[in-house]
């Protein structure tokens, strides 16, 4: 009896063990799986409806507080060279600190406005789509206390929500690319032809489509030369954000509604487009083993988990 009893209980602990292991193997990917974010097209309404939401608090906060501060530094001018008939040096260098302290307070002075208002809503908007992606140029930044304490809480939220929609994006081309390289070398019955063929195609259409093109309208808007657009396009998608050229800044042009928020949904496509290529340079430079020797010893990453062969397990 007692040789059947110590028999039978170590039966049931492996039938309470294997029960235990199943009912782990069952919520193993419950606990592994990510949550689901809405889809692409949901995703970029939110995020329009974010940029419609900076635009109009911005809008609210900072374009009446700017003609206040205007007529100050207009009747300087006037008496200085009221006073001053035949400038001087200091003079005219005190003259000019003063525009320029003045213009990067965001002051529009009455005889040298653009079409589109710093705080009006196209400038709003803009303003709003420079900051959340981090680009910054630094012509244009709030300077009442309201606005401020918002910008800060806008972009808290909104470079996150930028992330994730670029991420986004990106994952969508990288996806458009991948099945038309797999419908293309079913047809030719060459995948690595075919993927290589794809790869360019994407590339040359997008060098095309973000940096060659967009130039040729900035030419005609702002009447910069096609070297100075296609060092604002590259300059605007890096977020390097320099600010020497900025858009709808020239006073002696006209310029339509249309044009910030057609710019505005270039650069977020069009750095969704160079993070997905920094991406691959990223990933190849990694496989290198020029530029990275650790990367022999081990095996590159296909999307699976990373596993390390030991020597005995070659042999």
């Amino acid at each position: 009896m007692l040789g059947q009893r110590d028999q039978a209980v170590p039966e049931s602990v492996k039938k309470v063990g294997a029960v235990q292991k199943s009912r782990v193997r069952e919520r193993a990917p419950d606990w592994g799986r990510r949550c689901v974010l809405p889809g692409t097209p949901l995703l970029l309404c939110c995020y329009l409806a974010y940029l419609a939401l900076g635009t109009s608090v911005f809008q609210a906060l900072e374009s009446g507080s700017t003609p206040v501060s205007e007529e100050a530094p207009q009747q300087a001018k006037w008496a200085l060279l009221h006073n001053y008939t035949c400038l001087d040096s200091a003079a005219l260098d005190s003259l000019i600190r003063a525009i320029i302290w003045e213009h990067r307070r965001g002051v529009i002075f009455p005889s040298n406005t653009t079409s589109m208002g710093r705080w009006e809503l196209a400038g709003s908007f803009f303003f709003s789509v420079s900051t959340i992606t981090t680009i910054g140029y630094g012509n244009l930044s709030p300077h009442t206390m309201g606005a401020r304490l918002f910008c800060i809480f806008f972009a808290f939220l909104g470079i996150p929500l930028n992330l994730v929609l670029l991420n986004r994006l990106g994952r969508l081309m990288l996806s458009w690319v991948q099945r038309w390289a797999q419908w293309l070398g079913g047809a030719q019955k060459d995948q690595n032809r075919a993927r290589w063929f794809v790869g360019s195609c994407a590339f040359l259409s997008g060098l095309l489509l973000f940096f060659l093109l967009p130039p040729l309208l900035f030419t005609h808007m702002e009447g910069w030369s096609y070297e100075e657009g296609f060092y604002y396009s590259f300059i605007t998608l890096s977020t390097v954000g320099f600010g020497d050229y900025v858009i709808g800044m020239n006073p002696d042009r006209r310029y339509p509604v249309w044009y910030k928020n057609v710019v505005s949904m270039w650069i977020l496509f069009g750095m969704a487009w160079v993070a997905l290529i920094i991406n691959l340079v990223i990933s190849v430079m990694e496989c290198s083993t020029v530029l990275c020797p650790c990367s022999q010893g081990y095996p590159r990453r296909t999307g699976d988990p990373l596993t390390i062969s030991s020597p005995t397990d070659q042999k």
